[in-house]
């Protein structure tokens, strides 16, 4: 067995269910997201355009590393759906991927650090700067779909990926990414707010992932209505990927987050100040309290029900962030209008709003 052979065969044995090894260069895919950011279809996410020379070629990201070593680990497939109503996106129900993958990838370098492979290391999961789907590809995991997410015969679009640059010069791995989206256009189709505008490209400021999880203000109204059921990410361009539908389901890797075990929207909306240690290992962190109670706040909007028109008054009334202020606003606008005592309770909301910008939303929502 050659160095490069060993390598995936120790990732395999820490658990990694894909393996492949991709060359440190500039993947094929550069210039793709080159043309990306230059057309603005990367929203708010700055970070992006500021580090472009960095995530388009590794060789910037770690002074010495000669190899990328890509593995991926699959992921929940069944659907997970809050009590009372409301959707997660499947990838978030259980403890943070960046916790579990960080940890393995800890776990496979000094497993190949004891067999002689040399450093420099780096780990990267999700965050980091490098294209890694693409790099993902060319390490022979699968093949960038019309919808942009990496897809393995096996594991469907149901897997996390992660990255670790070493020191070593590996072979890369033979042979093409198997499979090709060929005619379908299942995912452009289902996409329910178009963000998915031609294939293989997607404006980030359309899709519902970037929306109820990058956005850090006020969700545009037009886009409200579409989000349904989605208060955190999206799957729907995977759920009708054919690709997905016969995938083992992992969930048991990831378990249940308590912070969703049993507990629904509104509970998301009344976490307050002890939000943080209630999502503590969680990636539902990541839109912070408030961007989380926003999106409780909206979906709840689009699917009424009494406990959530209860809820939505506490907050119209009361909650510290005029963000969700607004987003309860618009929901009992949309939903609770024509109830007892609720148009009164809005209007005298806009008239006390302190925040001109959620006051002026919460205008845009009476009318």
């Amino acid at each position: 067995m050659n160095r490069s052979e060993l390598a995936l065969e120790i990732a395999r044995e820490i658990g990694f269910d894909l393996a492949g090894i991709a060359p440190l260069r500039p993947p094929a895919a550069a210039g793709r997201f080159a043309r990306w950011l230059d057309e603005g279809r990367h929203g708010s996410l700055d970070y992006l355009a500021r580090n472009r020379e960095r995530i388009v070629d590794p060789r910037r990201v770690l002074p010495g590393a000669k190899s990328i070593l890509c593995v991926g680990l699959a992921h929940a497939r069944a659907a997970l759906e809050l009590p009372g109503g409301g959707r997660v996106a499947r990838y978030a129900a259980g403890r943070d991927y960046h916790n579990v993958l960080g940890g393995m990838l800890r776990r496979l370098a000094r497993r190949l650090s004891a067999e002689g492979y040399d450093g420099p290391w780096r780990r990267v999961v999700d965050a980091g700067p490098l294209l890694e789907r693409s790099h993902a590809a060319e390490a022979g995991l699968g093949f960038e779909s019309k919808a942009t997410n990496l897809l393995h015969p096996d594991f469907g679009p149901w897997f996390f990926l992660g990255e670790l640059l070493i020191g070593e010069e590996l072979a890369p791995t033979e042979g093409p990414a198997v499979g090709s989206c060929g005619t379908c256009r299942a995912c452009i189709e289902a996409c329910p707010t178009g963000a998915i505008f031609a294939p293989g490209r997607v404006h980030a400021p359309d899709c519902i992932s970037y929306q109820t999880i990058e956005n850090r203000g006020p969700i545009p109204h037009a886009l409200r209505p579409r989000l349904g059921e989605w208060a955190f990410g999206c799957d729907v361009c995977s759920e009708v990927c054919p690709y997905g539908r016969d995938a083992p389901d992992s969930a048991r890797r990831f378990g249940l987050h308590p912070a969703l075990d049993g507990r629904g929207l509104v509970s998301w909306i009344e976490a307050g100040e002890g939000f943080a240690r209630t999502f503590n290992g969680s990636a539902l962190q990541r839109p912070r309290r408030e961007g989380l109670a926003r999106n409780a706040a909206l979906v709840l909007g689009n699917r009424p029900s009494d406990e959530g028109r209860r809820a939505l008054l506490v907050a119209l009334d009361g909650d510290p962030a005029a963000l969700v202020r607004e987003a309860a606003a618009w929901s009992l606008a949309r939903a609770h209008a024509a109830d007892a005592g609720v148009r009164p309770a809005l209007e005298r909301a806009e008239r006390v709003e302190p925040d001109p910008r959620a006051r002026a939303g919460m205008a845009r929502g009476l009318e």
